[in-house]
């Protein structure tokens, strides 16, 4: 990593994260950063690189100098939303591995509670009933993970090396070793068709908002269950409730959502089947992730490209 002494400003925002936590790790590889925390700006020509996650619409046009957006987290949609974002500077992802395993250790998690049956042990238990159902083995059960990025790909491997027979479905042809792949619009029913567990790690673009909605439900298997770990706004989140509702899904564990927090009067509440978790599936931590954050404030100050740079055209 190429040394930068001189110092540096850049601005933190984020409501779910520890700005102390970022500071401590960052200032431990780049102790010339000057680490300001929103709303603390202080001159706003002083910021060169902006470390954020859903900053206020329009907040960060206001720095002149600006060399770098890093979105804190892998998914862009958030931030891309800002259309008042200054054109020429790029933005970056947090691409880190730490993250890839939280995504598909949770993954699995959801995967091995509907297959082993606590959902039914759950309601048992509330009634103070001993229900036996007996156990099938992993191999029994078909797992399909739409979306094939760094997540997706993970959260794949690592479902596949516990028994589970996976598949995985993207826009364009890829190939995981052990896992059956599927892509484009017709390839999506034969993938649909095979399985009886779906998990969503789609990003959101232009293609894929509201992409799972009733056609796709109505291609499951009767009573096949639904894991939404990607983004809320590729839900048709009207759809996913009449589909419980009929049983054509029988269960789901939902972490995202359309809006968040997910409103009190939202059916998905009611709904014993529906398992929901405040987006936390996957999130970015400082301690793994601040060697890259440092990599790529010093390849901006050097001229050169970031690391895991957006395409704003696709949306990731």
């Amino acid at each position: 990593m190429t040394e930068a002494p001189q110092q540096g400003a850049i601005l933190f925002y984020s409501e779910f994260d520890d700005p102390e936590e970022w500071r401590g790790h960052l200032r431990e590889l780049a102790p010339w950063l000057d680490f300001r925390v929103w709303p603390d700006v202080g001159d706003p020509a002083d910021i060169e690189w902006a470390l954020v996650w859903k900053p206020p619409p329009g907040e960060l046009r206001r720095f002149p100098n600006l060399r770098l957006i890093v979105n804190l987290g892998a998914g862009a949609d958030s931030i891309l939303a800002d259309r008042t974002l200054p054109e020429h500077v790029p933005i970056c992802r947090i691409v880190d591995p730490e993250m890839g395993r939280m995504m598909a250790q949770f993954a699995l998690l959801a995967v091995m509670r509907h297959h082993r049956d606590f959902v039914s042990f759950e309601r048992a238990k509330r009634q103070a009933e001993w229900r036996y159902i007996h156990p099938k083995p992993a191999s029994a059960v078909r797992v399909g993970v739409m979306g094939l990025g760094s997540l997706g790909r993970e959260a794949a491997a690592l479902i596949a090396s516990m028994g589970y027979r996976v598949a995985g479905w993207s826009r364009s042809p890829k190939r995981l070793e052990g896992i059956d792949t599927y892509a484009g619009q017709e390839e999506l029913g034969a993938f649909l068709a095979r399985s009886d567990i779906l998990i969503s790690l789609l990003p959101l673009t232009e293609e894929t908002r509201d992409l799972i909605g009733r056609d796709v439900f109505s291609r499951l298997p009767r009573g096949a269950v639904f894991i939404s770990l990607g983004r809320g706004h590729v839900v048709d989140e009207d759809a996913l409730v009449e589909a419980l509702r009929s049983g054509q899904v029988g269960e789901a564990t939902l972490d995202v959502f359309r809006q968040e927090p997910l409103p009190k009067e939202h059916p998905f509440w009611a709904m014993e089947q529906v398992m929901i978790t405040p987006h936390l599936a996957s999130v970015a931590m400082a301690a793994t992730s601040a060697p890259q954050v440092v990599e790529n404030l010093l390849r901006t100050r050097a001229g050169q490209p970031p690391l895991n740079e957006v395409d704003r055209r696709k949306g990731y």
